[in-house]
């Protein structure tokens, strides 16, 4: 089977959890023999090479995707004509968008309904084309892939489209093996930690991620006890308001919210952190909490959305509308070491049920029953 994969949204380096979703997913259908792979990438995808060079054939659609008029233009109409010269068999759309037209087969992953379920993640052009577009792509998909079940049923609910058109294929956490850890005395004294117990959170700075509520969460802990709360992740306009609900709180010396960081920094913060919590009102698969189990971090995490699918029983989870809530489930991690022992074990088990090579074997599926239908 000749699979073309829509790469044209991808900026290598600024396209966050989609990147990593068309970096380990090309490279575990590379693995099998049962396709073969034509990768159609924008300019810079195609200038900064990748996995799409190595380990695809490599078609270029050339616009420039930072301007989003071109990135539609490539996607609707210069990609089905290049599909159909390459004569790919199949059209898979990894970022929720996809071409609405031509006779090639299209199977399209809808990663989440994120413009509809928290409208004020994107804005402006990207929010009014997230609207149009993803429904559209949806529709007009011969079969739709989803990261979790919650997804689908949002998609039955507020597109309409039938249960019987989605497959739901899991992700995983990042196959690649750990770097080192930044020594953990160097990471205190970097960001000014001392001995203090130590909360991670991984997370942009967004309005759906819920850190207003986090921050209150971490104020109505005893001052005396109370951890460190570091949120690494880019910065975002949003930062600023959260500066100055931790000075409302009196909590400014509590928080550290260090932007980006080297891998070896973070593979060092999820070594020293004492527990990694995540309060997001909505996520399409929630990535970040699956890195924390992988590493043996205990979890607490929000009830919401497609969490509890990928925790399973191996976090702690919350309301993430009750600062209560969520204030209780630190508590516990911070003062019972018996529960985080068991978090710890549950949560690498959890982990190891989620694969690439599973991801890529449920994807070919997909595929297969894209091409039946069509």
């Amino acid at each position: 089977m000749h699979v073309g994969l829509n790469l044209t949204f991808l900026t290598p380096g600024d396209s966050g959890g989609m990147e990593t979703y068309a970096r380990e997913l090309l490279a575990a259908l590379a693995k099998r023999g049962d396709v073969r792979l034509t990768a159609f990438v924008n300019r810079s995808a195609a200038a900064a090479g990748g996995p799409w060079a190595e380990l695809a054939d490599q078609v270029l659609v050339d616009v420039d995707v930072t301007n989003r008029i071109q990135w539609v233009r490539g996607e609707q109409q210069l990609l089905p004509g290049l599909a159909r010269r390459a004569k790919v068999d199949v059209i898979h759309s990894l970022a929720s968008t996809a071409p609405l037209w031509g006779r090639i087969p299209r199977v399209t992953t809808i990663h989440d309904l994120i413009y509809l379920k928290a409208p004020e993640a994107h804005f402006g052009v990207r929010a009014l084309g997230m609207r149009v577009l993803v429904p559209a792509a949806a529709r007009r998909s011969h079969r739709v892939i989803v990261d979790a079940a919650s997804t689908r049923d949002d998609l039955v609910e507020h597109v309409g489209i039938a249960p019987r058109e989605v497959d739901v294929v899991p992700l995983a956490a990042d196959s690649a093996s750990p770097v080192t850890g930044t020594p953990e005395g160097r990471l205190r004294d970097d960001l000014g930690l001392g001995e203090r117990p130590v909360l991670l959170s991984v997370s942009a700075k967004r309005p759906h991620k819920n850190l207003p509520r986090l921050l209150r969460a971490l104020a109505a802990l005893p001052s005396g006890r109370r951890p460190v709360l570091v949120i690494p992740g880019y910065p975002t306009p949003h930062e600023g308001e959260l500066w100055e609900l931790s000075r409302e709180l009196g909590i400014e010396s509590d928080l550290r919210m260090p932007g980006w960081m080297s891998d070896a920094d973070l593979e060092g913060l999820y070594a020293l952190a004492v527990a990694f919590v995540f309060p997001s009102l909505y996520e399409g698969f929630g990535l970040p909490v699956l890195e924390a189990m992988r590493r043996g971090v205990p979890v607490a995490c929000s009830d919401r959305s497609s969490l509890p699918e990928v925790a399973g029983d191996a976090a702690l989870t919350f309301d993430p509308e009750s600062m209560g809530a969520i204030a209780a489930a630190l508590e516990r991690l911070l003062d019972d070491e018996a529960l985080r022992a068991r978090l710890r074990e549950a949560g690498v088990l959890q982990a190891g049920r989620f694969t690439w090579e599973q991801t890529a074997a449920l994807t070919v599926e997909s595929y297969r029953r894209g091409l039946e239908t069509a």
